[in-house]
């Protein structure tokens, strides 16, 4: 007789094999990291000449900047992969990311020595703008936490996990977004899904036991194509009937103030993505904040790919456009161009309160580890003085568009090639060529627009981009090839 658990393994099956008949299975790539990749620094010498611990204050002293690229930095964009990898990657075949193989008998590490061979290859879909993930003024701020306080936090931020180390980061934060306060949460996917649940509370809060009346509801209006977080946080604070959900077209303007003059409803909510990431293309601040002053709706925006990388001083899109003071609450991530992890949520002290009490994701994760802190604390630093890695990325982006004549405007080049063969055959010829660019594909994008998504980094050199160029343009066609998906859909 077939136990509970053996019917679970069938219907997993089943659900697998659906999924995979729907061409939706997706597989790890896993990375390799040995001691030759990498700048290995002694930890005692890691150790050496490190502040103290942090005090509430930002300068440059307290961590190790550099005016220009250095050797180290190519990490970022530098990685390798196994032959048992390259094979899956090449076949499609589905992968849990355990053919990577490796003797532990023979390390003397606890890692082990890998007893296969790797392809080097140049990493273009990353999220590590700037390239900082490898930058030792971080990685040895992260070892000086971890040697003094162990990983921290004991518990969540509202129980015992809150240091000093939390709030010198939100301090930093608050001040680059130019905003009263900040609040970190896990992950920026965490930040949305607290901040979307916030607001969906407030309707409920204030009709206390009473059915929240249809004008007394919240109104939000939201970009077709926002982040799968702040979809799910949406989908969360509908559950709670004092939310409505209104979605506009893509960018579009004229439908959101269409939208927004036939709403009664006098609570309105507008948020969006900045810079878009599956596109490349970027909000329309501007006329949102005219937008703004005409109808009086609260201006949330996700700035988790324009964060440190666009405006004069790394505040992202906001700054880039003039527009900050018209943004009320700007989500941020310091898993991308502050080559980090974790999310944080920049706003008034008032909304952080309430955030803190009532985002469901914040209050029931354990906080940041204190190294994880510490590192993107000096991941503000080290992005604020070395400006010219903010230069070189844009550099990059100008030298893609000579090279390719393709009109691009951001780091995020969204290289739209339709089917998803054509998509998987560029990203396996771009991977025998030594180049780490992967195919985007449904769900993630509508059928017909996959694309190869190429992100550059300030780390990249003049060269790479003109090896990729030439890579490109054997498998795909410059002059039939788009940039923006003109077929806006809504994901909700």
């Amino acid at each position: 007789m077939a136990t509970p658990s053996a019917w679970w393994d069938n219907w997993v099956e089943e659900a697998l094999a659906t999924l995979d008949s729907l061409n939706v299975l997706r597989s790890l790539r896993p990375i390799c990291l040995r001691k030759g990749n990498h700048r290995m620094i002694p930890f005692e010498a890691v150790l050496q000449n490190v502040p103290d611990p942090p005090k509430f204050r930002e300068d440059r002293g307290a961590f190790e900047v550099f005016d220009e690229m250095q050797q180290w930095d190519r990490a970022s964009v530098e990685v390798e992969i196994g032959e048992a990898t390259f094979l899956r990657w090449m076949h499609d075949t589905p992968s849990s990311g355990d053919e990577i193989g490796y003797n532990t008998a023979d390390g003397d590490d606890g890692f082990g020595v890998y007893n296969e061979k790797f392809r080097k290859l140049i990493l273009f879909s990353g999220n590590d703008y700037l390239g900082l993930s490898s930058h030792p003024a971080i990685g040895r701020a992260a070892a000086k936490a971890a040697e003094e306080h162990g990983m921290g936090p004991r518990g969540s931020a509202l129980i015992c996990g809150y240091t000093n180390y939390h709030r010198l980061l939100e301090s930093s934060l608050a001040d680059m977004k130019k905003k009263e306060d900040c609040l970190l949460c896990p992950t920026g996917f965490a930040a949305n899904m607290a901040l979307m649940t916030t607001i969906g509370s407030i309707g409920s809060l204030l009709a206390g036991k009473n059915v929240t009346a249809e004008d007394e509801k919240i109104a939000v209006f939201s970009d077709a194509l926002n982040h799968a977080s702040i979809i799910d946080g949406l989908h969360l604070a509908q559950r709670q009937k004092s939310v409505k959900v209104f979605v506009y077209r893509h960018c579009d303007m004229s439908h959101l103030n269409m939208l927004l003059t036939h709403c009664r409803m006098r609570r309105k909510v507008v948020v969006t993505d900045s810079l878009f990431s599956m596109d490349g293309d970027y909000a329309p601040l501007v006329e949102l904040a005219d937008l703004r002053k005409k109808h009086g709706f609260l201006l949330v925006i996700d700035d988790a790919h324009g964060t440190f990388v666009c405006g004069k001083n790394g505040g992202g899109v906001a700054e880039e456009f003039g527009c900050e003071k018209d943004v009320d609450i700007c989500v941020g991530t310091l898993s991308k161009a502050a080559g980090c992890h974790g999310g944080f949520i920049a706003c008034s002290k008032r909304w952080k309160l309430l955030i803190q009490s009532r985002g469901r994701s914040f209050i029931f994760s354990t906080a940041t580890p204190v190294p994880v802190a510490a590192a993107a604390h000096a991941a503000v630093v080290v992005a604020k003085h070395e400006a010219w890695r903010r230069q070189a990325i844009w550099n990059r982006v100008k030298d893609f568009h000579l090279l390719t004549g393709i009109p691009v405007t951001s780091p995020i080049i969204s290289l739209i090639v339709g089917s998803e063969d054509k998509a998987l055959q560029a990203s396996r010829y771009l991977l025998q060529s030594g180049f780490h660019v992967t195919a985007i594909r449904p769900p993630t994008v509508p059928p017909n627009s996959c694309r190869l998504r190429v992100a550059l980094s300030a780390v990249h050199t003049r060269e790479d981009l003109e090896n990729l160029a030439a890579a490109l343009s054997r498998c795909i066609d410059f002059q039939e090839t788009r940039i923006y998906n003109c077929n806006s859909y809504a994901r909700l």
